[in-house]
């Protein structure tokens, strides 16, 4: 299409006038990047993106990521005056409570939101991995006739973003894998937060995104030809590179008090606002926009709708042609999961003596042939987090269609990536690594928990079992840390059977994630425990896993590794303890209160916990009365049983702690 420079102009100063108007109205907010990016917007949304806001999930719309999500009012703005199902009430009400216009755009909340970003850098992952998933996609279901698939990501980043270590890795995997469908623009303005930029940086941005392999441009980030170039010539080439435009900017352009500085990052230029208006040209009228720029957005969404009908008849020509992938393609946009998933996972043998994150590796396999949707990454781990798919390849940019995703050594990438390919909506995403390392991620996990995304974590590794690596690698504090991440399911279980239910319940969820965690060393089958209690058990949270056979005295209450050491203590403490596997403190919650107190009765007070890592959540399920056995230092470097034995993970300790009671 065509530039339409003049109308797109008077555009750009009216979205700089609803950020103006937004921010001041809220007394808070970020006016710097609105303000600077507003040509970009006005190209994107006025040109370059192909979208159609009456159907805000079409799959083959470009995909369009805010990095920088403190600059919000720059996608609301430009929400609204291209025609999403954004009210100008909700544009008045920026950043007030129960309005689809929070301070940080949150996915879900707002049509046209892509992805939940604000921690900065979080949204350059985001678009990796969304760019991945689209690639994915289109090899899987175009044909040699119909290419229903072929759209494009543009990320909006600044310095900020770019600074970010999580930004560096998950370029350095785009262009490992060939995402040439990737289009990141560089808000170039020389300035952060603090100071300006020079104070904290002074690489050349562009010259290390061409070292990575970008291609790399550099353009006037207010000349709306440069830009509309730019993204055309990015959009043409399919040379398997990404591309990385620098666009050079002034930050808070049109308020003359702040603009080009540090201060015009945030609200600082709200009390020149009045002034600014009239230099930009725009009436005292708040939230102004013209009828001649309504007039043209109406025109482009006619533009926009004639483009998608065209798509549309391809599209269904494809259908008729292709049932069986048109069904495949319904299954996945509906999130569509076998019932029965968790009955097409063998038992284990009685006698089998696995590691669950060996068990992982044999549960995964039947799971991947029901699940084809099922995409299985590691950082770098696969021989030790043994989550191979081993019906597929590795993806890479000549085989897309691989269900095995080596991210290398970028935990916080793979985290950012997994969320992207969530957020494109046909996968469902799952990585690994060893749970010591799951606190380098933690940026990426928590935004997925607030975003509802549903994928899965693998964490091996676990305990202090690790044994010889050491306390730099026995992570004492990380599943109580997990536990404490809202919406965010973990899941420790203590047997090869308990490990099929954990995967079960990882690959159903459809409202957030999960975190597996899962030993290194050997386990027993317990196998004196009934296959569909142990299963079953697992998929409520927490279960009976020993019956108290006289009137029940003492509950121990255990998880992980230590769920056959309390079995063991069971025996030795006699008929009146009961063991409780309690392998999902947040599933376990979920339950009704008669299930939850018919597992552990409020009116016995004798409990004991047993688990190889800190102690602090354990008292909300042993009270004031009871103890735990637990781990709250960091561990040893000696053999996983030495260690083990040496902190007090011991049936003897066990026992000897019910005794002290």
């Amino acid at each position: 299409m065509s530039l339409n420079k003049n109308i797109l102009s008077v555009a750009a100063n009216e979205s700089r006038g609803l950020s103006m108007d937004a921010v001041s109205a809220a007394n808070s907010g970020h006016l710097g990047l609105p303000l600077g990016a507003a040509e970009i917007g006005a190209v994107l949304f006025g040109n370059a993106l192909n979208y159609l806001p009456s159907d805000p999930e079409w799959i083959n719309r470009d995909r369009f990521i805010l990095s920088a999500g403190h600059g919000s009012m720059f996608l609301y703005s430009w929400l609204y005056l291209s025609g999403y199902n954004l009210p100008i009430d909700e544009v008045k009400n920026f950043r007030q409570l129960h309005r689809i216009t929070p301070g940080h755009p949150e996915y879900g909340e707002t049509d046209g939101v892509e992805a939940t970003t604000g921690p900065l850098g979080q949204g350059v992952g985001n678009a990796v991995g969304i760019a991945l998933a689209c690639k994915k996609a289109a090899k899987e279901f175009n044909t040699d006739k119909h290419t229903i698939l072929d759209n494009h990501v543009i990320c909006l980043a600044g310095d900020g973003c770019l600074q970010e270590g999580v930004a560096a890795e998950a370029s350095s995997f785009a262009t490992h894998a060939q995402l040439d469908n990737l289009i990141i623009i560089y808000d170039s303005n020389d300035v952060t937060l603090d100071a300006m930029a020079a104070q904290s940086q002074s690489e050349d941005v562009g010259g290390r995104y061409e070292a990575l392999g970008f291609d790399v441009c550099t353009i006037d980030g207010h000349d709306m030809e440069a830009i509309d170039q730019a993204i055309s010539n990015a959009k043409e080439k399919d040379n398997g590179k990404p591309k990385f435009i620098v666009a050079k900017t002034e930050i808070g352009r049109g308020i003359p008090e702040v603009s080009g500085t540090n201060k015009g990052h945030g609200e600082a230029g709200v009390k020149f606002v009045a002034s600014a208006r009239k230099g930009l040209g725009l009436p005292d009228e708040t939230f102004f926009v013209s009828d001649e720029t309504r007039t043209y957005f109406e025109g482009h969404q006619v533009v926009l709708a004639e483009n998608h009908k065209v798509w549309e008849n391809l599209f269904n020509d494809w259908a008729i042609h292709n049932p069986n992938l048109a069904n495949k393609l319904d299954a996945y946009l509906a999130s569509r999961l076998p019932n029965d998933l968790l009955s097409k996972i063998p038992e284990f043998s009685p006698g089998d003596s696995l590691a669950t994150r060996k068990a992982g590796g044999v549960v995964l396999q039947p799971i991947a042939e029901a699940v084809p949707q099922l995409i299985s990454g590691s950082a770098d781990l696969y021989g030790s987090t043994l989550n191979y798919i081993q019906s597929s390849v590795d993806y890479t940019g000549d085989t897309p269609e691989g269900r095995n995703i080596r991210f290398g050594i970028r935990e916080h990438g793979m985290g950012a990536i997994m969320n992207g390919i969530a957020y494109h909506g046909f996968y469902k995403a799952s990585g690994a690594t060893f749970l010591a390392f799951s606190d380098y991620m933690r940026g990426a996990i928590r935004l997925a928990a607030l975003a509802k995304l549903p994928l899965f974590y693998i964490f091996t590794h676990d305990s202090v079992g690790v044994g010889e690596d050491g306390p730099t690698h026995q992570p004492v504090e990380m599943t109580s840390g997990l536990r404490t991440v809202p919406n965010l399911e973990v899941i420790r279980p203590g047997d090869p059977e308990e490990t099929a239910a954990a995967f079960t319940a990882a690959v159903l969820r459809k409202d957030g994630p999960t975190a597996l965690v899962l030993t290194r060393q050997a386990l027993p089958n317990l196998s004196e425990i009934p296959v569909e209690t142990r299963r079953n058990g697992t998929l409520k949270g927490g279960y009976i896993a020993v019956q108290e056979s006289e009137p029940l005295d003492t509950i121990l209450i255990a998880t992980g590794s230590e769920l056959s050491i309390a079995v063991e203590a069971a025996k030795k403490l006699g008929l009146s303890t009961r063991v409780v596997s309690l392998p999902s403190f947040e599933i376990f919650e979920k339950q009704s209160d008669e299930y939850r107190n018919s597992v552990l009765p409020k009116s016995v007070s004798k409990r004991v916990s047993v688990e190889a890592g800190v102690t602090s959540l354990w008292g909300k399920y042993i009270g004031f009365s009871g103890k735990s056995v637990g781990i709250d230092r960091f561990g040893l470097s000696a053999p996983g049983s030495t260690v083990m034995k040496e902190l007090g993970i011991s049936v003897e300790h066990v026992v000897a702690t019910v005794k002290s009671l």
